[in-house]
């Protein structure tokens, strides 16, 4: 992350006038980039040169990023103002992660004055694949053969065209799998004269991006 993401940002971010320092972190999956801007310039025209930096570094970011870069207007020595919990007897975290994250942090950060809406304690929807080698093995197959099943399979890309003499309309839609029903099903290859699905060499669950992250607000974790 520190060479393939942070760096094609510093670099872009450094011909940003007014800026007094830069500092960056980076760890699995996630990379950091604080810019401190003297205090005479304008923190909207900050802004939007930041976005401008961002958008001509995107040709040399990976392809592969699940999103793009984003930037916040914030002090981070500023503490919250304001702490939410939400808790459901009936809603799974990742449900109710993924509710706070597209629903609530988008109405909040349009309020008047607000900085900075911050969402954590969770992770968002995600179905996770736990390969067993072994079975792997006794099929002849790898982690790349089933890497390679699960890449076709969510591909992203144009279906085809419409055209007549003057324009070209592409007709896109996303094959996105949504739920390890979906998963379990698809064809690796064949062995034997029977088909080897992704259900028969892993475990294939319905989960979130982040297993290792959680948040109770009461001394006892919920029921789901």
């Amino acid at each position: 992350m520190a060479s393939s993401v942070a760096t094609p940002l510093e670099r872009q971010f450094g011909r940003i006038a007014g800026i007094t320092e830069m500092t960056s972190s980076s760890s699995l999956g996630s990379s950091s980039v604080v810019l401190q801007f003297d205090l005479n310039r304008n923190i909207d025209a900050a802004a939007r040169d930041v976005q401008a930096a961002i958008n001509a570094a995107r040709s040399q970011l990976p392809p592969n990023l699940p999103s793009n870069p984003s930037y916040k207007k914030v002090n981070p020595a500023d503490a919250p103002v304001v702490m939410l919990a939400l808790t459901s007897d009936f809603v799974e975290r990742a449900r109710m992660y993924d509710l706070a994250s597209s629903v609530l942090q988008q109405k909040l950060s349009q309020v008047d004055g607000v900085g900075e809406v911050d969402v954590g304690g969770g992770a968002l929807p995600a179905v996770r694949i736990d390969a067993n080698p072994t079975i792997l093995n006794h099929y002849g197959l790898g982690l790349e053969d089933l890497r390679a099943v699960l890449n076709r399979a969510n591909a992203n890309r144009p279906k085809g065209a419409l055209a007549d003499e003057k324009q070209t309309w592409w007709l896109s839609s996303t094959d996105q799998l949504l739920k390890a029903d979906a998963y379990r099903p698809l064809i690796i290859t064949y062995r034997n004269g029977g088909a080897v699905r992704v259900g028969d060499v892993a475990t294939v669950t319905d989960s979130v991006e982040d297993i290792r992250t959680a948040v109770w607000p009461t001394a006892s974790p919920p029921c789901c």
